[in-house]
């Protein structure tokens, strides 16, 4: 048995993992692009899919971020035709996403995205959690709940005698709508991402009364907050926290509250569907359902999907002053309707800038959230925008466990953890989180630059 990386092991993203049964018995774990820094410094360059062959049985997806299926069209265009394997939940939301990505990203003819989107389903075979399934004599897996988006999981193999788990993406205890990552039963080796690997995150039992005091300066300011939001997983949590907090006005009978708009319109597709899972939801979420409230869809809240009534909107706000909380994609800035926000407000320094998640080194939301604060600049679209806007992070919104979170993972099975591979992280972040493995629990951990150099 061996492991080869075809991505996101000594970066964050592109996760791409094949294990490797035998020399005809292959998998991959997870298919994804590379973002922002971990992109190719080779203009237009495709992503890798050299590694097809006959001999790649299945491909297992832990969950439908792009940097985690961004490839698997590729891969359908290179000959694969096996299985491919995800949670039920996982299956719904992959064509919404890689539809939006291929008409973005590849091509707008609508006969191609129908033809991927159709071969898609044909191979797409949905597993419920928790339950095994055999793909072959020597090899078997197992889908467990990872709780960093809807659907996520994190992938038991049993290989022979050997139990090898890939963590996908861990998420953070106490996340809205999802219930908390399954712990461990045990590993031989663990393949464990390491994103805030070196760092932890700020309180989440304060975060909404932050993102409560960003939406009153926004009244008191007469400005537009801006919040860099992915279509899935992000955004459906911050319209649970809005929901919140109106909530808590209107029992207060206190009515000022600004609009806020989701303008995205694969994160209101996708939010439809997150309403659809609800019996997915964690306890908190579906007592708010049965108090007959509506967490991803209230009073409020207006929904863009239209691309002129976008730019309709951003011209508007350019010319006014008013109050509005803005929801759109990308989520790192990189592309998609937030660059129109930004380059048109973040000269005027009524406008908030709200960063929630992890911003990838080259990407445009990481050069706003570095040099912003001190009133310097970034490059939209080859355009150069000043920033006079004020520029927050609310850590606590992060989707990704912090460096406590991933040793309590690990300390979380039932059998010792036997050895530690690092992942999806930067070589400083990876370097922190093995010192912290080994004095907790004095266990072998590989890092991508103990392997391979570097």
């Amino acid at each position: 048995m061996d492991i080869i990386h075809h991505g996101g092991f000594d970066q964050v993203t592109g996760s791409c993992h094949e294990l490797r049964v035998s020399d005809g018995e292959r998998y991959l774990i997870d298919c994804g692009i590379t973002q922002g820094h971990d992109q190719s410094s080779v203009p237009g360059a495709l992503p890798d899919v050299s590694f097809v062959s006959d001999s790649i049985k299945a491909v297992i997806i832990t969950h439908c971020h792009l940097d985690h299926i961004g490839r698997l069209p590729y891969l359908l265009a290179a000959g694969f035709n096996g299985p491919i394997l995800c949670t039920k939940a996982s299956a719904r939301l992959l064509a919404l996403v890689l539809a939006d990505a291929i008409q973005v990203g590849i091509s707008r003819d609508a006969e191609l995205i129908e033809a991927v989107l159709e071969r898609l389903q044909q191979q797409l075979q949905p597993l419920a959690y928790q339950q095994w399934w055999q793909l072959s004599d020597r090899c078997r897996i197992r889908l467990q709940n990872a709780g960093h988006i809807m659907g996520s999981a994190y992938v038991e193999c049993d290989v022979d005698d050997q139990r090898v788990v890939f963590s996908g993406d861990i998420g953070c205890k106490g996340t809205p709508l999802l219930p908390d990552p399954t712990p461990l039963e045990r590993a031989d080796l663990l393949l464990l991402e390491s994103t805030y690997g070196d760092r932890s995150h700020e309180s989440r039992a304060d975060r909404q009364q932050r993102l409560k005091q960003r939406i009153e300066r926004c009244i008191e300011d007469r400005g537009a907050v801006l919040i860099p939001a992915f279509s899935m997983g992000r955004t459906q949590e911050l319209l649970y926290e809005f929901e919140d907090i109106w909530h808590q006005l209107e029992q207060s009978h206190q009515q000022q509250f600004p609009e806020i708009v989701v303008d995205s319109p694969l994160a209101a597709e996708l939010t439809d569907v997150y309403q659809e899972l609800h019996e997915l939801w964690d306890a908190e979420a579906k007592q708010r359902l049965q108090q007959g409230r509506h967490p991803l869809s209230f009073s409020h809240c207006h929904t863009v999907r239209d691309h002129d009534q976008h730019m309709a909107l951003v011209n508007r706000l350019t010319s006014t002053a008013e109050p509005v909380i803005i929801i759109a994609a990308s989520g790192m800035c990189a592309g998609g309707r937030i660059s129109n926000y930004l380059r048109a407000l973040l000269p005027d320094p009524r406008t908030d800038v709200l960063f929630v998640g992890y911003q990838a080194q080259g990407t445009p939301g990481h050069d706003i959230q570095t040099y912003g604060p001190s009133g310097g600049y970034v490059y939209l679209d080859g355009e150069k925008v000043t920033i006079n806007a004020g520029i927050y992070t609310l850590g606590g919104y992060s989707a990704h466990a912090d460096q406590g979170e991933l040793l309590a993972f690990i300390g979380s099975a039932q059998s010792a953890v036997k050895r530690v591979r690092l992942i999806h992280g930067e070589p400083h972040a990876q370097r922190a989180l093995a010192a912290q493995i080994r004095e907790r629990f004095n266990i072998p951990v590989e890092t991508a630059a103990e392997l391979f150099g570097g």
